[in-house]
């Protein structure tokens, strides 16, 4: 299987490691109520490291206890990282809507790969990380397991 190239700005280690020692909000774009999905794993991975996070997806009223919330915009408050688990095709609606709605950073999980999206949110200021797993950056970052 051919995975697109992706440039090595949207992978920037200084990046990740300083969003991961500095963040401590974390929406989780298209978080899923089934156990067996990853957005599910790493989103519980980031609740019991300590990080407060917000789960949008539309279809859910609650996951694990904390309210859901059916967009960005929904939350009513910046979150530092905006973790998006949706298919790269929503990705740049989805940066725009973190644009809009104050975040500092787009994150697109492993296998979400969007110029575009990454392009929005770098324009308006925005750190951008593409193709890499959250959790697994966190647990190399800060060895919290």
């Amino acid at each position: 299987m051919h995975r697109a190239r992706i440039d090595p700005i949207w992978q920037d280690l200084t990046v990740i490691e300083r969003l991961v020692r500095e963040s401590r909000t974390v929406a989780v774009v298209g978080l899923s109520a089934d156990p067996a999905r990853p957005s599910h794993g790493v989103a519980r991975y980031l609740v019991a490291s300590g990080l407060r996070v917000f789960p949008v997806n539309p279809a859910l009223r609650t996951w694990e206890g904390l309210p859901a919330y059916a967009s960005l915009a929904d939350i009513g408050e910046p979150v530092d990282i905006v973790d998006v688990f949706r298919r790269a095709e929503h990705a740049p609606e989805v940066a725009a809507q973190a644009v809009a709605a104050g975040a500092g950073a787009l994150w697109l999980q492993m296998g979400v790969i969007s110029e575009q999206a990454a392009r929005i949110a770098t324009d308006a200021g925005l750190d951008v990380v593409m193709d890499r797993c959250l959790a697994v950056e966190h647990r190399e970052v800060v060895g919290w397991s």
